[in-house]
Order: structure tokens, then sequence, then C-alpha cells
């Protein structure tokens, strides 16, 4: 028997840029795929890590999952090496294969480094919208990276803060990012020396940082009744009792908040605060209508994700379309 003829679609850095999806349709990808977890449409494997030297500093996230109503199946990997900006380069780069979920046929390969900042910001302002207080005010950021841009450029076309503070561990970091986001967004951004400066008092406040090893550098009496709180980053950055404060936790994924080393909340799941039965939903079923989000002013919320397959697959999907339909992009012939 003859074998079809297979041709793959494949979208450089370059092509990513010039698609240039809008705010709109990030946060509709997205959100697609959160619905359709919520209603159990999706697979969402845990990431598994990769550590390539024990002795460096950095490794390898692969994640995979499968989005039902998109058909498409996908597995990004997503180096993840601190020291990069030594090199001029971003510390994050990924790639996302893309695959027929009922033949396991390739559909395509992506540069997904662009792609997983998005789609970072864009799980970090959904997650607000259903859990932030009403009308925040004040965002207090922690980090500088990639995916920090994305988190406060969708969070202020949500609720165009009156002030929104940055902070990060080197000075030329932060002055940077401060100077680009005023570009972008015009308004002033205020840059802070320290942690406490930054979050206390904020009404959302997110720990992106970059640390080595986990240490409790966001402190629990600076968090204010009522805020939300949106930690991702790689080492827990939280004091062990800030758990004990929260109304309702929502996690992206219950099965994810368990795998792995790694993870803001990972202290404590090891301690036993956190657990799958005291999570209050994922945010999916948040999204689908399943479970409520913020019901009071007064409850004092935590969102942790970790990263979703599914967003990474939702995202791919919506550049596919548009490249085509701006006829960008390589076919690489497969078979």
């Amino acid at each position: 028997m003859r074998m079809a003829k297979i041709d793959i679609i494949y979208l450089n850095a370059a092509d990513i840029e010039k698609i240039a999806l809008s705010d709109d349709e990030i946060m509709a990808a997205v959100e697609e795929a959160l619905i359709a977890a919520g209603r159990g449409q999706t697979v969402i494997e845990p990431r598994t890590h990769l550590i390539p030297d024990p002795q460096g500093n950095g490794h390898f996230n692969i994640l995979r999952g499968v989005v039902g109503p998109l058909n498409l199946a996908g597995v990004k990997v997503v180096g993840d090496f601190h020291d990069n900006y030594k090199h001029g380069l971003p510390s994050e780069m990924a790639i996302l294969n893309l695959f027929d979920p009922r033949t396991g046929m390739p559909r395509a390969i992506i540069d997904a480094t662009a792609i997983t900042d998005m789609r970072t910001g864009a799980l970090t302002a959904i997650g607000a919208r259903h859990l932030a207080p009403q009308k925040p005010r004040v965002l207090g950021h922690i980090g500088a990276r990639g995916t920090s841009y994305w988190n406060i450029r969708l969070l202020d076309r949500l609720y165009d803060f009156e002030e929104i503070r940055v902070h990060s561990r080197r000075p030329e970091s932060r002055e940077a990012f401060a100077r680009r986001l005023e570009q972008d967004l015009k308004k002033k951004i205020t840059i802070t020396e320290d942690w406490r400066s930054c979050v206390e008092g904020a009404d959302i406040i997110v720990e992106a940082s970059r640390l080595e090893k986990p240490q409790p550098m966001l402190k629990t009496a600076w968090v204010k009744e009522g805020a939300l709180i949106i930690p991702y980053g790689t080492m827990s950055a939280l004091e062990l009792d800030l758990t004990d404060r929260m109304a309702k936790i929502v996690v992206d994924d219950r099965g994810q908040m368990l795998a792995g080393p790694f993870g803001a909340l990972r202290p404590h799941i090891n301690a036993g605060k956190v657990s799958p039965d005291t999570v209050h939903a994922e945010i999916g079923e948040i999204c689908a209508g399943l479970k409520p989000g913020r019901e009071s002013a007064a409850e004092t919320i935590l969102f942790w994700h970790r990263g979703l397959s599914t967003s990474d697959i939702a995202l791919g999907a919506a550049i596919i379309a548009k490249a085509q339909a701006m006829g960008l992009g390589q076919t690489l012939n497969y078979m």
C-alpha cells in the first residue's frame, strides 16, 4: 500500500512576530482550552523535568496534552536556564510539536518561546478575571522575565491599574523592564528596590521570581485581606503559613500540582498544608461555570499555575490559522 504524503507546517520566531496575535486573540484561545478542560474534553499529562547537569543552573520542562475540540495533541519542550542572560539568550526557549490525536501524524513544528510567554500571561489574566477583587487599583509584580511582560500587559488591559510596581533581582533587568512597559502601556511604572515595597498592600500580587533555591521572600504579613496572589516561580518564594490565610486555593491542574520537585507550593504540599482535597477548584472548572470564583470582597485567594500544555496547543492552533490566512510559514515534507 502506498503511504500517504505528509507535510508539516513550520513556523519560526520571525513568523510568530509577524503573525502578532492580538491581546484578545491570545486570551480567547487560552480560555477556550480552559473551558474544554473544565468540561473534561482535554488530556493533560503532568509536566516532567529533565536536568542535564545537576551542578548546572537550568532544566528542561516537557509538557504534553490533547485538546479535543481542536483535534490536536501537542508536546512542548522548553528550556529554563537562569544564566542565559550572560550569553545574550532568553532564559526560556521552546519548541511546540503538534499532532493528529487519532493517527499520531505530525501536523506542525512551532517556535514556542513567545507562545510560552503569551500563554502564561493569559492564564494569569484569566485567573484574575475570575478571582481578583472587583476593582483592583495596585499591581505588585516580582520578576522581569518574558512571561512577566505578558502578565502585566494583559492584567492592565483588564484593570487599567492606578499603580504598577515591579521588582527583580538585577537592577538593570527591572529598569529595562519598566521602560518597556512604560512605552507600551503609556503609564508610569514604579520600580522598587525590594520585595516588601513591591507587594505590600497590593490588590494583585504576581510572583514570577527566578530564585536559585526555595526562599521565603514573600512574607505573609505583607498580603492584605482580599488580595489575589498568583505565584508561579520554579522555586518557592512563599512563607509556609501563607496558605493558612487563603479563603480559596485555585490551581491550573490538580494532577500537575503534585508532579515534580519544583513549584511555588511545593513546600506547602510536602508539609501537608495543600493537597488536591484542599484545592477549591481548577481554573478550567471556574471558566466553564462549574465552580464559583471569587464570592466576596473579603476572600484572600491564591491562584497557582504551573503552565498548561493545553494552553500551548490552543495558541499553536490560533497561530497556524492566522499564519495560513497571511501566507506565512514553511511547508516541510515529512513523508
